[in-house]
C-alpha cells in the first residue's frame, strides 16, 4: 500500500486502527502518531500539543512534592498522614522489596492525599486514580534517570491508550466501578512504562491488556462517599501491578486476550455490576458498620466521633 497523506481528522477504535495508521502514513513511530493525533484532533500545532504534555508532567512532579511536604489531614480522619507516617516509620521496618518500592508507595500515597485535601494534581486519567501515574511511571522514570523528553513521549502514549479505553468503555467509576479509573490509570501507566524502554505496540498493548485484566471486576465503593478510603490505598495497588506488568511485557510476557477486547470485557462487568457498587456508596466497603458509623460522622448524625 502506496503511503498517503495523513487526514485531517484521525479517528481510533482499536489498536488495530493504530497500525492501520502507521502502515498508511507517513508517521515516524508510534510516538509521533499520538502526537499527530492529539495535534490534529485538538486543532493544535504539535509545538503547542508537546508544551501542554510538558507542563502536565512538571504539575504531576509537583504534586508527588507538595503532598509529601506535608502531613494532609482530612476532616473525616480517613485521610490522616498516612504519607507522613508511612516515610517515617521506614527506617524501623523491615524493607519487603527495597527502597525504590518503598519509593513507590510513598509516592502514590503523597498525590492520592493531596488530592484528597483539595491540592493540585494531574487526573490520570481521573482525579480518583491520579497516585498511580506518578507513583509509578516517575519513580521509574527517577530510579533509571530517563530524559525529559522521553518521559513526555510516554506520556503521549499512556494518553492514546487511554483514549482507547474513553472510547470503548468509560473512565468514570459511577459508570464501570472502580476498574474503570483505578484499573485504566494502571493500564495506561503500564503502556507507558514500557514506552521509556521500547516503544513497540505490540509490548505497550500487551501490558496494558495484563494491568487491566488484573484489576478487572474492582468496584467503586467509597466510604461515606468520599474519595479517601478505599481510593487511596487502591491507587498504591494499581501502581504496583502497573510496574509489574510493564516488566512482563518488556520480558516478553504476553496477554492471552487482546487489550481492545480486555476493554471490552471491562466494559461488559461495569454494565453488569450493579448501582451501589458504582461509586453511590451504598454496597461494598462503605456499608459495613465501620463505614457507616464513619458516614455518620462525617454527615454529623452521629454524636460519637468514629475517631
Amino acid at each position: 500500500m502506496s503511503i498517503k497523506e495523513i487526514p485531517n481528522r484521525i479517528r481510533i477504535r482499536s489498536t488495530q486502527d493504530i497500525r492501520h495508521y502507521l502502515k498508511s502514513y507517513p508517521f515516524k513511530g508510534l510516538t509521533d502518531f499520538f502526537m499527530e493525533y492529539e495535534s490534529r484532533n485538538r486543532l493544535l500545532p504539535k509545538t503547542e500539543v508537546y508544551k501542554r504534555m510538558q507542563s502536565t508532567l512538571i504539575v504531576m512532579k509537583e504534586s508527588i512534592a507538595k503532598g509529601k511536604a506535608k502531613v494532609n489531614r482530612t476532616p473525616s480522619g480517613l485521610i490522616n498522614g498516612g504519607c507522613h507516617t508511612f516515610l517515617n516509620n521506614m527506617p524501623n521496618t523491615i524493607h519487603l522489596m527495597g527502597e525504590w518500592f518503598n519509593t513507590v508507595i510513598a509516592n502514590t500515597l503523597a498525590v492520592s492525599e493531596l488530592n484528597a485535601c483539595m491540592g493540585r494534581i494531574v487526573a490520570t486519567p481521573t482525579a480518583g486514580a491520579c497516585g498511580v501515574m506518578p507513583g509509578a511511571f516517575l519513580t521509574i522514570c527517577d530510579k533509571f534517570s530517563i530524559p525529559e523528553d522521553k518521559q513526555i513521549q510516554s506520556l503521549f502514549i499512556a494518553g492514546g491508550m487511554g483514549e482507547l479505553i474513553q472510547i470503548n468503555a468509560s473512565l468514570s467509576g459511577s459508570q464501570h466501578g472502580c476498574q474503570a479509573e483505578v484499573g485504566s490509570a494502571s493500564a495506561i501507566t503500564a503502556s507507558a512504562i514500557v514506552a521509556l524502554f521500547e516503544v513497540s505496540l505490540d509490548k505497550i498493548e500487551n501490558a496494558a491488556a495484563l494491568a487491566m485484566s488484573n484489576l478487572l471486576g474492582l468496584v467503586c465503593d467509597p466510604v461515606a462517599g468520599l474519595v479517601e478510603f478505599p481510593c487511596v490505598h487502591r491507587n498504591i495497588v494499581g501502581s504496583v501491578n502497573a510496574i509489574a506488568c510493564a516488566q512482563m511485557a518488556l520480558a516478553g510476557l504476553t496477554s492471552p486476550i487482546p487489550f481492545d477486547e480486555v476493554v471490552s470485557a471491562m466494559k461488559q462487568i461495569g454494565d453488569d455490576l450493579p448501582a451501589s457498587l458504582k461509586e453511590t456508596s451504598r454496597g461494598g466497603l462503605a456499608i459495613t458498620p465501620t463505614g457507616l458509623r464513619i458516614q455518620r460522622k462525617v454527615r454529623d448524625e452521629d454524636p460519637e466521633k468514629a475517631y
